[in-house]
């Protein structure tokens, strides 16, 4: 498994991490088998968050079956959505960062969080609080590295300049939505995280699905996948201008032998900014695949191919 610096000065991650939203939601043993394969693979970054798993389910699954392997790992979990019926306990406050890592800690069977991330903006609370609490938490041996996610371009720049100008420990990383069918961070996003030496981490590498092959046009989404159980999703992805794009991927893709699947891995893998990509799973098997497809090493003739393809606006 290749391994990676995230960003210019965290810790080394393997090049696929697992994503652990899944646990929590399926049985403990089925989780059990996820990891072992995971780490029998190498995949050294484990990324969670407190509201995964009907809120705290991932993290005490985690915390459960890591046990003593959890020093092998790059552990990341985030904070800041919803973990109660009335919207008491979320946000991005010093008074509540100081309960929700100890509830993660605690959830996790661990002293400390390698990577500590901001789940959402919280427009109610500055960013001044935001960071000066996580620096603590840092001086405190609790958390390693702080990371971001789903923030705008300018809170980044923002977030920055408050580290740098109190000397604190500032946003190392940011996990934000990235596909070869959602390639909107290029734009801003993107370009500021290499001005700050910050790693991405692409979560949805699928597209929720649509990116697999498994769906087809003018076909219904089979009973039971994510896109027939959400509507949203198959409103937000299964449109014209995308179907265009994965049919011609798809064809790239036979043409070579290979399935829209590796693509879909392997094309993040090759973007500079990216220093690992999220996939989650439900079965070992599925582990299995999300390795094998990031292996696929495109030319620069390819890239160009794809960035074509992926970049129309039809």
């Amino acid at each position: 498994m290749e391994t990676r610096t995230l960003g210019r000065s965290g810790p080394g991650v393997s090049l696929v991490g697992l994503g652990c939203n899944n646990f929590g939601r399926i049985p403990l043993e089925a989780s059990r088998k996820v990891i072992d394969r995971a780490l029998d693979l190498g995949i050294t970054l484990f990324d969670t968050a407190d509201v995964y798993g009907d809120r705290g389910g991932s993290e005490e699954q985690l915390g459960e079956i890591l046990g003593s392997r959890r020093k092998q790992i790059v552990l990341a979990t985030k904070f800041g959505m919803q973990m109660d019926d009335d919207g008491g306990k979320k946000g991005a406050s010093r008074r509540y960062i100081t309960e929700a890592i100890e509830a993660s800690l605690k959830r996790l069977k661990t002293d400390w969080i390698d990577l500590y991330q901001l789940h959402q903006p919280d427009p109610a609370t500055a960013l001044e609080e935001t960071l000066g609490a996580l620096n603590d938490l840092v001086q405190a041996g609790k958390i390693r590295f702080i990371g971001c996610s789903n923030l705008p371009a300018a809170q980044v720049t923002e977030a920055a300049n408050i580290a740098q100008r109190n000397g604190w420990a500032a946003f190392i990383s940011a996990q934000d939505e990235y596909s070869l069918v959602v390639r909107g961070i290029e734009r801003e996003l993107i370009p500021e995280l290499e001005r700050q030496g910050m790693g991405l981490l692409p979560y949805f590498p699928l597209a929720s699905g649509m990116l697999t092959g498994k769906y087809k046009r003018n076909e219904q989404p089979a009973p039971g996948t994510r896109m027939a159980a959400v509507k949203r999703l198959s409103d937000r992805y299964m449109t014209e201008a995308n179907w265009n794009k994965v049919e011609e991927l798809e064809a790239f893709c036979a043409a070579r032998g290979r399935t829209l699947l590796e693509l879909a891995f392997s094309w993040l893998a090759s973007r500079s900014c990216v220093s690992s990509v999220i996939a989650g799973a439900t079965k070992p098997e599925q582990v299995d695949q999300n390795v094998q497809a990031a292996s696929w090493k495109l030319t620069a003739e390819e890239l160009g191919t794809i960035d074509r393809i992926t970049t129309s606006a039809r």
